[in-house]
């Protein structure tokens, strides 16, 4: 993503006016951001676009939002949901984003395969050592915990095979 900055005067800014209106026909946006500055007859709109050149590669296209509680067991998705409670906690007194920890997908392999240790956690896709070093404990002793206070499911009664 590139930028470029416009100033264009209130007064006498046709010729501005122009060079934006060719420089937008010629290029993908992404966004712009715009500023009035009020300085009598110097006032003047101030814009920033966001732009790709020929050849800039787009910003990947975000996939559709999954709906874990339709994919997974109502057993399974209790358990994800704590999952996604305590990465939440953790997420706001290290005050990062919930995903920095793991993400939904990931929290999802982790119920669905059934993780129950270290070398497990790490088979999951995206999850490293580091993360794995950090986290896993917390993750997965409240998988254990989780297991362990819930219900079993009754088999064949909305559960995955």
């Amino acid at each position: 993503m590139r930028m470029r900055f416009f100033t264009i005067p209130v007064f006498a800014g046709d010729e501005a006016t122009a060079e934006l209106d060719r420089f937008l026909a010629s290029h993908r946006i992404l966004g712009t951001d715009r500023q009035f500055v009020q300085d009598g007859v110097n006032s003047a709109w101030c814009l920033c676009v966001s732009y790709l050149e020929a050849g800039d590669r787009p910003a990947p296209v975000k996939r559709g939002r999954v709906d874990y509680k339709e994919l997974l067991s109502e057993h399974d998705f209790a358990i994800y949901s704590r999952l996604r409670d305590l990465r939440k906690r953790l997420a706001e007194q290290q005050g990062v984003p919930a995903y920095a920890l793991f993400t939904n997908e990931q929290l999802a392999a982790m119920v669905k395969q059934r993780v129950s240790t270290r070398s497990q956690l790490q088979a999951i896709s995206g999850v490293g050592e580091g993360r794995a070093e950090k986290y896993g404990q917390a993750f997965l002793s409240q998988l254990q915990q989780a297991r362990t206070e819930l219900p079993a499911p009754v088999p064949g009664k909305n559960s995955e095979t």
